[in-house]
């Protein structure tokens, strides 16, 4: 069952830890966004594969927008 990494808050992604394919644990940091001046880590909220990566460094996201999912 896959599960969608939808983004938390409005900001720009400073950081992409992961690729596609990749073997990822629960609370593993995927992401670091920056939002209001501060850096925010989006985790991986249940352990699994990344099968797919909706963004780049330095794209500006939307609050719910689809960062990731997890398999």
């Amino acid at each position: 069952m896959s599960l969608n990494v939808n983004c938390p808050m409005p900001g720009k992604i400073n950081q992409v830890k992961v690729q596609v394919g990749a073997d990822v644990a629960a609370n593993e940091t995927l992401f670091v966004l920056e939002s209001m001046k501060m850096e925010v880590n989006v985790a991986a909220p249940k352990a699994g594969k990344i099968t797919a990566i909706n963004v780049n460094a330095g794209d500006s996201v939307n609050k719910g927008m689809l960062l990731a999912v997890i398999e």
